[in-house]
């Protein structure tokens, strides 16, 4: 198998026209060296921390020798984005490969420095097959939050949500706060200039608590803890075989506790970085089980909201949208 490289990037934003073609040469410079196994010009343009998580240059040509044999060439450039998160801009290119099916993504990101920050190249991931795409949600769900927030990772397809490979995850949310584009104002290493860092999270319907953590510590950023990826967390019960699951939630700040009856807009927690995150944020799905790692994901509709302003009476948000609970 294929060794992941160290990479940034979670999620991507739009890139204003004016500096999309730069990203793009970017990109394209970066990936036809490789391509070529030109290693030391990138190995030089690498952060510090990009070639301590590498190893060394000779480490590099050999991941470089294991795509040659596993993917082989190059064949077709189907695809290709300029994009941003936070400080960084990304490129992601993907492309037809003579040794495999599936088309192989590679992506790099560069920091306001122009050196290289992240790269991984790896076959396209796919959605999970699920039996439920025509299930309707069987509960009256309502944003788990007031006021506006962002769809980070949602929809049905990889390009708008990679929770959708995740079987449980199918239909997972991840929610942040944005202001002028950004989740954060400020330092980006100081979790209380994230937008949403605190904001409290609501029941998204009547239910039962099933399990509830709330002694994890929220991780600096840059830091995951992939031992305990929901983090401090809520599991509800709400209607037969739906279970929901709110992570990520801040240390010490769940206030419900195991078999506690809730109510729809009840308060569960505050928004924090807990578990395996990159950055603050909310995730939520639904499943036919309240075992994170054994169950089906669930189609979540949300009833009574607004999505990019205009009125929803019952639907699914998808990422990039900005949306925001109404009132019936």
């Amino acid at each position: 198998m294929i060794r992941p490289l160290p990479a940034v990037l979670l999620a991507a934003l739009a890139v204003p026209a004016v500096a999309q073609e730069a990203v793009l040469e970017m990109g394209r410079e970066r990936s036809e060296a490789f391509l070529a196994g030109d290693l030391e010009p990138i190995w030089d343009d690498m952060t510090p921390q990009m070639q301590e998580g590498l190893g060394s240059l000779e480490d590099f040509s050999t991941f470089h020798r294991q795509i040659a044999t596993e993917l082989g060439e190059e064949t077709a450039i189907l695809d290709e984005e300029a994009a941003t998160e936070g400080e960084f801009a990304v490129y992601t290119r993907i492309g037809e490969w003579s040794s495999i099916d599936t088309p192989i993504v590679m992506q790099w990101s560069f920091d306001p420095e122009g050196m290289i920050a992240g790269f991984f190249i790896q076959p396209q991931p796919e959605a999970a097959p699920s039996a439920y795409l025509d299930y309707q949600t069987g509960s009256d769900l309502r944003l788990p939050f007031e006021g506006e927030w962002s769809v980070f990772w949602g929809g049905r397809d990889i390009a708008d949500n990679y929770h959708a490979a995740n079987p449980a995850q199918r239909f997972a949310y991840d929610f942040v706060v944005e202001e002028e584009g950004r989740s954060y104002a400020g330092d980006a290493a100081a979790l209380e200039n994230y937008h949403c860092w605190g904001r409290e999270i609501l029941a998204p319907a009547d239910g039962q608590v099933i399990a509830m953590v709330n002694d994890l510590p929220d991780q600096p950023i840059g830091e995951t803890d992939a031992e305990n990826p929901a983090g401090n967390h809520v599991i509800l019960a709400l209607a037969e075989d739906e279970f929901a699951f709110l992570a990520h939630m801040q240390q010490g700040s769940v206030t419900v506790q195991r078999g506690q009856e809730i109510a729809s807009g009840d308060v569960l927690g505050l928004c924090g970085n807990s578990g395996n995150t990159s950055e603050p944020h909310l995730h939520f799905h639904l499943q036919t089980t309240p075992d994170l790692m054994d169950g089906a994901g669930l189609p979540a509709q949300f009833q009574n909201y607004e999505a990019d302003g205009e009125p929803v009476a019952r639907g699914e948000p998808v990422r990039g949208q900005v949306v925001a609970p109404t009132v019936p």
